[in-house]
């Protein structure tokens, strides 16, 4: 036995005393790097291994982070693409994300030495870029910041909601199931594809609240017609308007897709909104509008349950008061500068260069096409780009994988390309 090659194996507490593995504990945890130590204990064991490999394999399995989650390429052409997390966050947002992830003075005034406004720079921040919402109040996602809304100012009574708005979100979330789920009591009116204001009037007598809601993710076209929040402002109920995408102010790309500014200028007594989509930062609800509305809001029991925490607050001040953030980025680029860099990456990879339509995503101006270019290579790319690292993912369309490079910083254009020669090099095209 003593001849066992299985007895020089390295001791599991040997190794982690090794420096390279003390270093990877700090950054993974003990119980991380143990599971790769011993789990190359066991191959070596069963000969998979030379006993003199076992240190070097299992610090070659090791993750590359503590998290599971993956960095993702977007070169699918869709600017807020849902299951890749929707916007990606600016460097300002990344810098405000790290410096509030120790303590920091979220709910406290040095000065004073007392608690003050929860998240009050970001707070200052909306109300400066939204000069017409008096109050703000951030919660943790855009159907919290509804919902809170709709729960507080109907005080009980019925939400007036038109049929055409009654709007199903992704993995089947419909709006009217999330409100009655609360207890609202909702009273529907109008038809599918069309809603006369003399609807939202007769039906006013038990009525709390009037609810807009900006039918994101799909259009209605033909005969149809909804009335304005100008007009139902006029019926002396409260409106809460929900403009879904994030849109503070108009957007010239997007001429057709309401924003808070505007509607609060039309009369809505409180506009709900995401934090992410198209205004470019972190997922949260936003709820702007009339102050004391707002504080009713934000006074309200089930505010607590969805308050967010000082990272979004952080990542989102950041991103309203920083540099023009990545979606809005790559909403505006150019046609010009667009070619310049698709061409550039074809003459790269040998790729051809094709006409495409990028898109909004995320539920933002459904059916409006962003006219794009994407480098056209053979549908075999898009799992092996999916799959590599990092991880490129693109559309396929046609029996081709196009590579689009709208949502894709300029920092990134080099590693696209690695990829994609990668890709080629491996399956020997």
């Amino acid at each position: 036995m003593s001849d066992d090659p299985r007895r020089s194996i390295p001791r599991t507490d040997a190794l982690l005393a090794d420096a390279r593995f003390a270093s990877a504990v700090r950054r993974l945890g003990v119980d991380v790097v143990k599971a790769s130590v011993v789990e190359a204990q066991r191959r070596a064991r069963s000969g998979e291994l030379a006993p003199d490999a076992v240190a070097t394999v299992a610090l070659e399995a090791l993750p590359g982070s503590a998290t599971t989650l993956r960095r993702v390429i977007n070169a699918t052409g869709v600017v807020v693409h849902t299951n890749i997390g929707r916007a990606p966050l600016g460097d300002a947002a990344r810098e405000a994300l790290l410096a509030a992830a120790g303590h920091v003075d979220v709910e406290f005034d040095p000065a004073t030495a007392r608690r003050a406004p929860r998240g009050r720079g970001a707070l200052e921040a909306l109300r400066e870029r939204v000069p017409a919402a008096g109050g703000a109040l951030v919660v943790n996602n855009g159907a919290a910041a509804l919902l809170l809304a709709c729960l507080t100012l109907a005080e009980g009574r019925e939400v007036i909601v038109s049929r055409g708005e009654l709007v199903e979100i992704g993995d089947g979330f419909r709006l009217p199931d999330l409100l009655q789920s609360a207890g609202i009591r909702l009273r529907e009116v109008g038809t599918t594809n069309r809603t006369h204001l003399r609807d939202y009037e007769a039906a006013s007598g038990d009525a709390g609240v009037i609810l807009k809601v900006h039918t994101s993710n799909y259009r209605v076209e033909g005969f149809a017609g909804v009335p304005r929040v100008a007009e139902l402002a006029t019926l002396g109920l409260p409106v809460v308007a929900d403009v879904g995408s994030g849109l503070l102010a108009p957007e010239r790309v997007l001429p057709d897709e309401p924003d808070a500014a505007t509607w609060l200028d039309e009369g809505a007594t409180v506009v709900t909104a995401s934090g992410d989509k198209l205004l470019g930062g972190p997922q949260a609800g936003l709820v702007l509008g009339d102050d004391d509305a707002v504080e009713r809001i934000r006074r309200h029991p089930l505010a607590r349950a969805v308050r967010t925490d000082k990272l979004t607050l952080a990542a989102l001040e950041a991103t309203l008061r920083g540099p023009v953030p990545p979606v809005l980025t790559a909403l505006r680029e150019t046609p010009e500068t667009l070619r310049e860099r698709t061409e550039r990456l074809a003459r790269r990879v040998g790729g051809d260069v094709v006409q495409v339509d990028a898109r909004v995503g995320g539920g933002g101006a459904p059916g409006v096409p962003l006219p794009s270019l994407a480098v056209a290579l053979p549908d075999s790319f898009a799992e092996p780009l999916r799959l590599g690292e990092p991880c490129v993912v693109a559309r396929t369309n046609g029996g081709r994988t196009l590579v689009d490079l709208r949502c894709v910083p300029s920092e990134s254009e080099d590693e696209v390309g690695e990829a994609i020669l990668a890709v080629a090099a491996a399956v020997g095209h």
